[in-house]
């Protein structure tokens, strides 16, 4: 117990460091940097036969990404969803093919062009005829988590490079960390955590920072 309670100490004061150090986003861009539109439907559950479980359970959420910059940009999306317990999901991990068909299934008739966060292509050519309509699961979070966030990573060509608050080099210099403009969503959720399909999630905003 008090092994676990030290490595608690340990990440969230590299998480709080990391988060007074991290610089924001410029709010005019300098030349040559862009961010893309982005629209996002909010994070829902999904139950679909795996492994033997016919009641496995994933997360997901549908993202349109729009190229409006002006150019023809690259695209490495990353997306990771994190829990106030710090469980952190990268996503994509641990997830089906079976749990992209079933969304696709259910949501094709609005998203005809429907992609797995995974498969996306690299490149986003411009307007929105060439919008990129993207899946983005995760398989099924602690249940004591009170609330979560969701970081997308990818949208901007922001960057910036920070020294790490905690790790440092063989020469005891700061580690240097690179950090993305990121979407940030906040989520709470309300409900009995042991009637897990009846959980709501609640939107608490939206930010951009650097991660």
């Amino acid at each position: 117990m008090r092994k676990r309670l030290y490595y608690g100490t340990i990440l969230t004061a590299v998480v709080v460091g990391l988060s007074m150090a991290a610089p924001k986003p410029a709010i005019l861009q300098r030349p040559g940097q862009w961010t893309m539109e982005v629209k996002f439907e909010h994070p829902q559950q999904i139950v679909v036969p795996w492994g033997g479980n016919p009641q496995s359970r994933f997360w997901y959420m549908i993202v349109t990404v729009t190229n409006r910059t002006g150019r023809d940009v690259e695209f490495y999306p990353k997306c990771d969803l994190m829990t106030d317990t710090f469980q952190v999901l990268p996503a994509g991990q641990g997830v089906p093919p079976a749990v992209f068909q079933q969304i696709q299934q259910l949501h094709g008739g609005i998203y005809q062009f429907l992609e797995p966060l995974e498969k996306v292509d690299s490149r986003i050519l411009q307007g929105e005829d060439n919008a990129k309509e993207i899946v983005i699961a995760w398989r099924d979070f602690d249940p004591q988590a009170a609330s979560f966030k969701v970081f997308v990573s990818g949208l901007s060509n922001e960057t910036v490079i920070v020294p790490h608050p905690v790790a440092v080099n063989e020469a005891g210099q700061p580690m240097q960390i690179f950090l993305r403009k990121t979407l940030e969503l906040r989520y709470s959720l309300h409900g009995d955590p042991a009637l897990r399909p009846s959980v709501e999630t609640v939107y608490s905003g939206q930010n951009w920072i650097m991660r």
